[in-house]
This record gives structure tokens, sequence and C-alpha cells, in this order.
């Protein structure tokens, strides 16, 4: 079963520092932290794949009517509090193991080595429906 966990940056719900202040220590024990998860989930055969997203200010939002131009407006406004930050897809036997691991993605260390008890949104990659070709 495959499972994408989000990672969502939102400084108020889980620490009361943002990013943008925390020490470069910290921030490195944060990176630091991911890679190791990386590293440990690739080890048992689960990690499918895993990034870090550019901050929202890149972003693009692109609609289009398939037979005009596509309309590109910018990213989530600028008073967005909270905006996805990242994501792992695993492939794990059970919805309980894709749990286990966000949980211990939510600890992540944050200011001081405590952790930050982010949330990890769990949702299941669903397979494509049966077409009649």
């Amino acid at each position: 079963m495959k499972f994408m966990l989000l990672k969502t940056y939102s400084p108020a719900e889980y620490c009361d520092t943002p990013m943008t202040e925390w020490t470069p220590e910290e921030i490195s024990a944060h990176i630091e932290f991911q890679h190791t998860l990386g590293e440990q989930l690739s080890a048992s055969g689960e990690l499918v794949d895993a990034q870090g997203l550019a901050f929202p200010d890149t972003a693009r939002i692109v609609s289009s009517d398939g037979r005009s131009a596509p309309v590109v407006t910018d990213g989530p406004f600028p008073e967005t509090k909270e905006f996805l930050a990242g994501y792992w897809i695993v492939d794990v036997e059970t919805p309980d193991r894709a749990i286990e691991i966000a949980a211990q993605a939510s600890a992540a260390p944050g200011p001081g080595g405590k952790p930050i008890g982010e949330r990890i949104e769990v949702r299941q990659v669903m397979d494509a429906p049966a077409t009649d070709a």
C-alpha cells in the first residue's frame, strides 16, 4: 500500500519560533533528522520518494480550459501562514505502518532540540480505476 505523508509548514501550529529564527545548528539538526529518516526508510525498502519543496513565493497556479492559453497566477497568497513544505511517499504493508512513520516524522527536532510535533497528513495513494480500452 502506498501512502503520501504531507509535511505542512505552519509554525503557529506546532512551534512558537518560525524556522527563519532557528539557529544554524537547530536547522542542521532538523535537516539531519530528515536525512536519517529517509535513509532508514530506504534501508527498509519502504521509501518510494521524498522531497522538500521550494517556498510558496516561487509557486504558480495554472488553469486551462484546454482550448486557449493557460491562465498562470502567483502561488499561494503571501498572507497564508501554512504551506506544503515537503512529502514522503512510502510503500508499506499496513496503514498503521504509514501512521507510525508519520509519527516519527512529526517528532523532528526544533528549537533547543525539542520535538516539534508538526502535523503530517497521511493519505493513501489510489490506484487508477480500470478502463475499457
